[in-house]
């Protein structure tokens, strides 16, 4: 494909995609001529690189001289510009582990440190807790310790400071020890900060340790020391002893790859680039050999970074690739789409939506001025913190497997892959959705090239196709369908997968998805792009002519960038009493400017270098900043049009506003980074001109095509043929060389100036009258269950459940809710009925049911007041009101329409204190519920829709044993909650608006039928396997059973669980409500099961359950139950796993531990061991089970808390031995800066961690106290007391039982 270009400098330009499978070659000629090609990226029998080989065929058919350039020989330079290129290769080498061989290098104590990461599990209905392989084949912990000084220096005198600096080292350090903290000299660290070097690195210890490293054959480090942001010193003398060694060519410091607070991803990020890096350089080497010498003196190579922007070769990192290949075609949606329409070119542009649908996955992310960028992601299972493009994958391409299962049409995530890939290429590959477009017409063999079979030679299989849809039409899902009815259905399905990511990128963030366009590209997207636009409301669609290339189009227009970042600890604003900031108090203006200008000069400089005029570089800068006690930084761009001092606070409270819906009064804006973004900006196409319509084009032929009505016989236009002003009415299809588009319905196809495609997609009808009617009850007409529109909603359903989970992350304040992640949100029907539960926290699942279909109940009663409109619960009782326990706040809402409830949407949120005897309210001795905090049974927070401030604050403040310690952020998190349920609220009038009240009605008890009929069949498997009765027993540490006896009916698949024999009721408070039993035995289903199934009643229809009165499962309304939500709740999941024989026990706790004083509280649940299964060894350092809460990075630990993290690794050899062996648990130890109470409540401290079939046991886990003079005390399983300065408490964690005999 060719277009012409006046502008031609004499020199060819080229801008490379290399992806996976095809290599995408934009070039602009001498003359100005563009052109475009593809080519497949390994095809070692004509040739060993992709990129190479494209611009050798680009200069062979077009070299203004005439002459000739082969193969094999090295490709002449003479006439080349410049070479941009976007690469897959770190991505790849990611995700398939081939990167470097790599050591890490870390501080004593955090040997395990990223392999633990944040402590929770991917998948929380996986048993195996499968995770990615870490990217370091070893490690080397160095005795070195930096830690921040404010904490401990607060109360101390200048004497008392002075002192501790002249002191020597200590005698711990000489014996091996800890080194004492706080003695040392305070140095001023990168932010200002005073930190206190308490040990430095021992060299000829590290030169040791480094050779036995390379000994090895290690060439590649990753050096990574706490606090290492602000105090690099450490790293560097470490640095300088690897290369004096010179036997290391990769050596990346976490404070050069990323100067930011959070160690865990820094450090990640530190190892990405030791483990990439190198594959990058043996790349660039490969590549550089196809040119003569002129290439690295003559030619400007730059590569596509993860930002967006463009860096010099010589600069590019493993790190910064990871998104090389994506954020091309950003850059390139960006400046392409982000215009007026045509005919409408005064309005104000709309805001982009990007689609990339591809083999493998679908690239979504938006577009509205500026490139979104964020901070830290994870990919691969590798935390990286670095600038990188807000780009959302989904695993659902044209590759993506398709599958009939439980009832539903299943899309993904498995995918085909380039190889065998979907069934058409001939290569025995797997059913996927590029075969449900052959077989609907929609793709069209005649008109692909011949590159498929085992030769690359054939067309696509049509037949072959057809017949792997006639192979699964037998099956119960597929009943009454048609081979393309089967097709349709899955590529509906597909359809709504691809829109939820985009519905979350949108909606969660405050912005209305109806006014966005979606700029369609990438080869599979535009089969699929009217057909979703119109399912997500947006009514213009844009294909670029070059859609299928667009990456490397995009690269051709990249801005060349240069970044620089220093972290910082800065008071930006004061807050008032009043609300706002003061402006005169500009905390930071004696050194912001000259940070950020000495930030900018450092930047432009580094572009001046790569041969770019000065005049020629716009400089961005930015503060990354943060309301103080939060953890939602926002990286604020300056506002050149202010003039006022605190011009970056308005830019902040106006995006955190419109982010989280709320601003936070009363609390300073602190700086963490300053950020200066260097750029040359790239080219910018015009917008087109407008040009008069010429009617509809000659059709060049026609084909049979499925549509939503069926077969439908089609005109076919050739893309090259399309003239500008030409316009297309669907149904059509529109053929590209490296792609197909299908125009629904309604849609038309408008060609512009550029020979784009303007689409107009036609809005889904919606008849309100008769979809929101509620009054016509005998003219209902019956709907039947759809297997295909049983899968778009269980789609629709979970992604409302989690939009209102981001929804209460986003705007709540706590520790607790915004970064531990301690909630879960869920729909119900109007009866109370789990619908949806989107997977948050385990012990929370089902749970809320009790609590839903108790308020309906209570409010109901004769005598009270009812459900109004307007109204919103709130209740937390466990015993009488289906809570957990009382820090588990329920929020509650109907959803009403015309006087009518229609569903209810609750949130369930863990509060970080509602009073109690002790701080936190997790208090490890409470016998009776009112020692454990404010008890509500049943509380209107919100009546004709106003905040009852007053009431909730009666009761959470007035309680006997003292009321809440932290009223302001409980107020805050309920509004919170209360929000969070507007979104779902919102969000099903949207789904009733757009499907009609009675199959949304329908739809919700079909999706809880389905998912009992998975738990019945998994039940009958299991008694036709092992029989109809099985039984499992276990203990908690007091030597309380808790027995369990399943008796299933084979033939219904219904079954009992019966807890006779489950021990008495104790003094104590591991008791836990029948809501805390339904919610483990549903996780505990719902991972039996095996696949993804609806979350929901359906689960528990087949259960019927035996809870004896007045046992620990089942106690009275009075008795203490805070240890049952956290620590009973963990047994029985092991006694039911036990029961079905699926593994052995895991950690069987979640070691709640909790400290502080009269200024804070913290409090945190801490990982152990996985147990090992038949095929499954079990994972180590990692939360099981009910929970999956986030654990705090040291960094920030220790800069929030007055506390030293002294180490938090794996507990070497405390999972259990066996044929598959059982996770370890971990060792956190940790010692106050100034003196705490600290409380621990545990289990699992006597009684040791099942093993099954023949395996062992795991150790148990233990706490101690160290003391000052060194001797340890063993503090029991549940403890609280005062901790002194110089004392420290070590949780060790249990390990995992192991699984069959050795």
């Amino acid at each position: 494909m060719m277009a012409h270009n006046p502008d031609g400098d004499g020199k060819f330009h080229f801008a490379i995609d290399r992806g996976g499978t095809f290599t995408d070659v934009h070039a602009t000629l001498p003359n100005g001529t563009e052109l475009v090609s593809k080519l497949l990226s390994v095809d070692p029998a004509n040739y060993d690189d992709a990129p190479t080989e494209g611009i050798r065929r680009v200069l062979d058919a077009h070299d203004p001289t005439g002459k000739k350039h082969p193969r094999k020989t090295p490709v002449d330079t003479s006439l080349i510009g410049s070479i941009r290129m976007g690469t897959t290769v770190a991505t790849n080498a990611l995700l398939e582990r081939e990167g470097e061989r790599m050591g890490l290098i870390i501080t004593k104590g955090f040997r395990d440190l990223l392999q633990i990461g944040d402590q929770t599990r991917k998948n929380i209905f996986d048993l195996t807790c499968a995770a990615p392989e870490v990217l370091y084949e070893e490690v080397v912990e160095v005795e070195e310790r930096v830690m921040l000084a404010e904490f401990f220096d607060e109360d101390k005198s200048q004497e008392e400071i002075a002192s501790l600096e002249e002191r020597k080292e200590n005698d711990d350090v000489s014996k091996g020890g800890w080194p004492t903290a706080g003695v040392g000299k305070r140095v001023t660290g990168v932010t200002g900060e005073k930190v206190i070097p308490l040990q430095a690195p021992d060299v000829d210890a590290v030169r040791a340790s480094l050779q036995k490293l390379a000994d090895k054959g290690i060439q590649s480090v990753a050096i990574v020391f706490i606090h290492s942001y602000v105090f690099p010193e450490h790293e560097k003398i470490v640095a300088a002893v690897a290369k004096s060694m010179a036997c290391f060519t990769e050596i990346s410091m976490s404070h050069e790859v990323m100067a930011m607070v959070k160690m865990v991803p820094r450090g990640q990020t530190a190892c990405a680039a030791a483990y990439l890096t190198p594959k990058i350089t043996e790349y660039l080497a490969g590549f550089t050999r196809g040119f003569d010498e002129g290439l690295m003196t003559n030619v400007r190579l730059d590569f596509m970074k993860s930002d967006g922007g463009l860096t010099p070769v010589n600069d590019f990192g493993g790190h910064q690739a990871i998104l090389s290949g994506p954020a091309g075609g950003v850059v390139g949606y960006a400046k392409t789409s982000y215009r007026p329409s045509p005919g409408n070119e005064g309005a104000n542009p709309m805001p982009v939506i990007g689609f990339d649908m591809g083999g493998t996955s679908t690239d979504v992310s938006r577009y509205d001025g500026t490139l979104e960028l964020v901070f830290e992601t994870t990919t691969a299972g590798v935390s990286i913190q670095a600038p990188q493009l807000d780009i959302h994958t989904v695993a659902a391409g044209g590759g993506s497997r398709l599958f009939l299962q439980n009832g539903l049409f299943v899309v993904g995530p498995e995918s085909a892959k380039a190889h065998p890939g979907p069934v058409c290429y001939r290569k025995n590959g797997y059913l996927a959705v590029t075969d449900a477009n052959v077989v609907l017409g929609r793709v069209i063999p005649d008109y692909f090239p011949n590159i498929f079979g085992p030769n690359e030679d054939e067309p696509l299989d049509l037949e072959g196709a057809r017949a792997a849809f006639r192979a699964i039409a037998g099956e119960e899902e597929a009943t009454g369908r048609s081979i393309e009815e089967l097709a349709w259905g899955f590529i509906q399905v597909a359809n709504e997968a691809m829109c939820r990511p985009i519905r979350n990128l949108t909606q969660m963030r405050g912005f209305d998805i109806t006014k966005h366009a979606l700029a369609c590209f990438g080869g599979a997207g535009p089969q699929h792009a009217c057909a979703m636009a119109r399912a997500l409301g947006i009514t213009k669609v844009y294909v670029h002519r070059y859609g299928g290339i667009l990456s490397a189009y995009g690269l051709s227009m990249a801005d060349a960038v240069a970044e620089e970042q220093e972290p910082a600890k800065e008071v930006y604003g004061v807050s008032k009493a009043s609300g706002g900031f003061d402006e005169e108090q500009d905390l930071s203006a004696a050194t912001r400017e000259d940070r950020l200008e000495h930030l900018a000069e450092k930047a432009r400089a580094s572009l001046v270098k790569q041969g770019y005029p000065e005049d020629s570089i716009v400089i961005e800068k930015y503060l990354n900043m943060r309301y103080e006690g939060t953890d939602n930084a926002i990286m604020i761009l300056e506002c050149k049009d202010s003039d006022s001092p605190l011009s970056y606070a308005r830019t902040f409270v106006d995006q955190y506003h419109r982010e989280f819906g709320f601003e936070l009064e009363g609390r300073d804006l602190l700086i963490d980074d300053f950020r200066v973004r260097a750029i040359v900006p790239g080219a910018t196409p015009a917008p087109p001109p407008s040009v008069p319509s010429l009617g509809a084009p000659p059709a060049f032929g026609s084909c049979r095509a499925y549509f939503e009505n069926g077969w439908e016989t089609v005109s076919t236009y050739k893309f090259e043929d399309l003239k500008p002003g030409h316009e297309i009415l669907g149904p059509a299809i529109i053929v590209q060389s490296i792609s197909t588009i299908v125009l629904e319905i309604g849609c038309k196809a408008f060609v512009t100036t550029d020979g784009d495609l303007d689409i107009t997609v036609q809005p889904k009808k919606h008849e309100d009258d008769v979809h929101m009617d509620t009054s016509n009850e005998d003219q209902k007409v019956e709907i039947k269950e759809d297997p295909v529109q049983l899968s778009i909603f269980a789609h629709r359903f979970m992604g409302i459940a989690e939009q209102m989970g981001r929804t209460l992350a986003r705007t709540a304040i706590s520790v607790n809710i915004k970064e531990r992640l301690d909630f879960s949100c869920a729909l119900f029907t109007n009866d109370g009925g789990l619908v949806a539960n989107a997977p948050h926290i385990p012990v929370h699942l089902g749970a809320m049911q009790s609590a839903v279909r108790f308020q309906v109940e209570y409010w109901n009663r004769e005598g009270r007041e009812g459900i109004n409109e307007g109204d919103v619960f709130v209740s937390n009782h466990p015993q009488l009101a289906g809570g957990s326990h009382l820090p588990d706040i329920t929020v509650i809402t109907p959803v009403f329409h015309e006087g009518k409830i229609l569903f209810f949407v609750a949130s369930r949120g863990h509060h970080s204190d509602i009073g109690g005897i002790s701080p936190g309210s997790m208090p490890p001795h409470s016998t009776n519920l009112e020692e454990e905090g404010a008890r509500i049974v049943a509380f209107k927070l919100v009546k004709n829709g106003k905040f009852q401030e007053e009431g909730i604050t009666d009761i959470l403040v007035n309680q006997e044993y003292g009321g809440t310690r932290n009223l302001k952020d409980n107020l805050s998190d309920l509004r919170a909650q209360v929000a969070a349920n507007n979104s779902g609220i919102r969000l099903l009038h949207q789904l009733v608006e757009e499907n009609g009240l009675d199959t949304v009605e329908a739809y919700m008890h079909f999706i809880q039928h389905n998912a009992e009929m998975a738990v019945r069949h998994m039940l009958k498997d299991f008694a036709a396997q092992h029989g109809t009765k099985t039984h499992a027993i276990d203990y908690m540490d007091d030597g309380t059973p808790i027995e369990l006896t399943i008796n299933i009916d084979p033939d219904s698949g219904s079954a009992c669980f019966d807890f006779e024999g489950t021990g008495p009721q104790i003094l104590g408070n591991l008791n836990a409500p029948p809501a805390v039993t339904y919610s483990a035995v549903i996780y505990s289903l719902r991972s039996l099961v095996g696949q993804d199934i609806p979350l929901n009643e359906g689960c528990l229809a087949p259960i019927e359950f035996k809870i004896p009165h007045y046992s620990i499962l089942n106690p009275s309304d009075d008795a203490g139950v805070v240890g049952g939500n956290v620590l009973t709740s963990q047994r029985v999941v092991d006694v039911v796993l036990k029961a079905f024989k699926a593994c052995a026990a895991s950690q069987g706790c979640m070691n709640n531990l909790t400290f502080g004083d009269s200024k804070f509280g913290y409090y945190e649940t801490i990982a152990g061991g996985a147990g090992a299964g038949p095929t499954w060894n079990g994972r180590s350092g990692v939360h099981t089970h009910c929970t999956n809460t986030r654990i705090t990075d040291p960094e920030i630990l220790e800069r929030r808390y007055p506390v030293l993290l002294r180490q938090f690794g794996l507990r070497k050899g405390s999972g259990g031995d066996g044929k598959h062996k059982g996770g370890d648990g971990v060792i956190r130890e940790i010692e106050p800066l100034r003196p705490l109470v600290m409380s621990i409540l545990s289990e699992r401290r006597c009684l040791q961690p099942y093993g099954l079939e023949g395996g062992e046991p795991a150790k148990t886990g233990r706490n101690l106290l160290i003391k000052k003079n060194g001797i340890s005390l063993n503090i029991g399983a549940k403890r609280s007391g005062a901790i002194n300065v110089g004392e420290r408490i070590v949780i060790e964690s249990p390990g995992g039982g192991g699984y069959g005999a050795k």
